[in-house]
């Protein structure tokens, strides 16, 4: 059965930093790409970036590049989205998404990130 779980979202103040994790389980992490999204209220998801399944591959949206990091840790089946110089505009719910081809695709449940003085 696959599971993908996401932790480590909470209430944080601008300019500071958090880690989010998510753990899988079921699949092949290492045969997926890892993908954060992210969906603020009132608006549609969109990809905050991503951890490809080759190599150490990573890539970003210009929003988040440079504050940003993504890693991986196969052995773990987790991987991790560092946070660095939160602005209010980071607030949304992040999710976990594990990608292979579109019949093979995980989501998580969310985790909420507020970014807030």
């Amino acid at each position: 059965q696959v599971h993908v779980v996401e932790s480590g979202g909470g209430l944080v103040q601008p300019g500071g930093s958090l880690r989010l994790s998510c753990a899988a389980s079921g699949f092949t992490f290492s045969s997926f790409d890892m993908r954060w999204y992210r969906q603020a209220p009132g608006k549609e998801r969109e990809l905050v970036g991503v951890h490809t399944r080759a190599g150490s591959g990573t890539n970003y949206a210009d929003s988040v590049k440079g504050r940003f990091t993504i890693s991986r840790d196969n052995a773990k089946n987790t991987v991790y989205l560092q946070m660095n110089s939160l602005k209010p505009a980071d607030t949304a719910v992040y999710y976990c998404n594990a990608y292979m081809m579109p019949e093979y695709s995980y989501w998580g449940q969310g985790t909420q990130v507020t970014v807030s003085s």
